[in-house]
Formats: structure tokens, sequence, C-alpha cells
């Protein structure tokens, strides 16, 4: 986490899970909601992080309830033994930000030709904002709906408190 810009790390909070610091892996409004939608409103995903880690770094792509159950007990184990500043660490540095672009820190050499340590603010909400589908959209090209998740990010980063809600919480 050293290696990498706050900016970072506040910015998938920002955009993928703003109750991490406070959740123990689930947050069940947000699964509530899913289970509660009778198919008339476009759906948001509910995984967490957390749930993202676990998946990411132990299962495969895919949606089956057989995934989301091992999902939910490696969920509950790594939240169990590793603190949010490790979950979020190994999130960003196995996450997804392209085609083949696994980690922040590939992506960020990769999109802006820099360390992912001097990312700047407006360049890790940009990389967020690819997060919910890598493949689809691209930092290196961004479509007018990344730009505008990219600006909305911003706008969650700031009403979060910036780098103070990191320091809060512990996680940079």
């Amino acid at each position: 986490m050293d290696e990498i810009s706050p900016w970072m790390a506040l910015a998938v909070i920002a955009s993928e899970d703003q109750k991490f610091p406070e959740h123990w892996g689930f947050d069940m409004d947000a699964i509530q909601q899913v289970l509660d939608n009778d198919g008339s409103e476009r759906m948001r995903g509910a995984s967490t992080l957390s749930q993202q880690t676990a998946k990411n770094l132990f299962l495969w792509d895919g949606r089956s309830w057989v995934r989301k159950g091992f999902e939910a007990g490696l969920t509950v184990g790594i939240e169990t033994v590793w603190t949010k500043r490790r979950i979020l660490t190994v999130y960003l540095n196995i996450a997804e930000f392209g085609n083949g672009v696994f980690g922040v820190e590939e992506a960020s050499q990769r999109y802006f030709h820099k360390p992912a340590s001097r990312l700047s603010m407006s360049e890790a909400a940009l990389l967020a904002a690819v997060l919910p589908n890598p493949i689809r959209f691209r930092a290196d090209a961004p479509s007018g709906y990344v730009r505008m998740r990219q600006q909305w990010i911003l706008r969650q980063m700031r009403q979060l408190g910036g780098e103070g809600y990191l320091a809060r919480y512990k996680l940079h």
C-alpha cells in the first residue's frame, strides 16, 4: 500500500464500496436491495471489496450460486484474518483494469507511464471508473460514460473527506 497513491485507495472505496471500513465483508443493505428487486429496476452489484478480493484471488469468473457460496465463506475468512488495509492492498494489486491488465501498478504504467505511487486524484478516479467491466470500459480510450463515472467518483471522494477518510480508518 505504501507504493500506491492514497487517491487510488480512496477512489475504489468511493466507487465500489463506501461502507468498506464498517462492514464485516457484506453490505446487507445492498444485498437486500438485490433480493427485493422484481426485475423492473436496473441492478447494481452488491459485492463488497472484500467479496471481490476473495473472488479475484481464489475463485473463477462467472455467476453461479456455487461460486457465490465459496465466495461468502472465503470473505468471512479474509475479514477474520486480514485487516481492512490488507484487503484493500490485495484488491488493488490483483484487480483487472483492462484486458490482461492486472493490478494498479501495471495499469498506472500502461495508461499513465508512471508508478502507481504518483497517480493523481483524477487518474485514480479514471482507473476506478473502469472496474465494473474492465473489458468493456477502457481507461486508455474512455467513453463519455466512463468520463461521467470518473466525475461522479471524484465527487464521492471529496464527500468522503479525501485523504482524511483514509487516515481515520487507517487504510493507507
